[in-house]
């Protein structure tokens, strides 16, 4: 029997964000981890929010990808304040939003996280600091052997807290 853990991660992806997506995938089969996901594993019956707290409450742990879904060449951040932080950026990159949300439940529920973003990816949960929890880069498909062995050993301590979680 598998330990379930709850994914979060944006429902389309592009071809590289689902090369990482398997590594993430292999890595839970690998420890005996089943991934749940709305809309994926597990389908709504009433509103998504109320789901995701559901479903979030049967599982051992949390995985949160920081997937790029919006690209913006240029904005402004803090538009209107008139205060020195009021700037212009260029190349941002934004995920789903539904990452901070599910994050939000996860942390609030106590169980351990495991965080990877893409390297443009910012914000919130993905922000240096904002949890206890470390922020990993996304693996992806062409990793160095020793790259990907440091993957399988976060994902390795990660586990053993999820399993301590599960047996409670």
């Amino acid at each position: 029997m598998k330990i379930p853990v709850f994914v979060s991660r944006p429902t389309t992806l592009n071809e590289a964000q689902t090369s990482s997506y398997e590594i993430i995938l292999e890595e839970l089969d690998r420890l005996a981890l089943e991934a749940r996901r709305l809309g994926d594993s597990d389908y709504p019956s009433e509103f998504p929010l109320r789901e995701v707290y559901v479903l979030a409450k049967h599982c051992s742990g949390g995985v949160i990808l920081g997937f790029e879904q919006v690209f913006l060449a240029s904005g402004i951040s803090k538009r209107g304040t008139g205060q020195d932080s009021e700037k212009s950026l260029t190349s941002l990159s934004f995920p789903s939003p539904w990452n901070q949300l599910e994050a939000g439940i996860l942390f609030s529920l106590g169980v351990p996280l495991l965080v990877f973003k893409e390297e443009t990816i910012s914000g919130g949960v993905f922000d240096l600091g904002v949890s206890d929890v470390f922020i990993h880069r996304m693996p992806y498909a062409k990793m160095p052997p020793a790259e990907r062995a440091a993957v399988a050993a976060v994902f390795l301590k990660w586990q053993a807290r999820v399993s301590l979680l599960y047996y409670q």
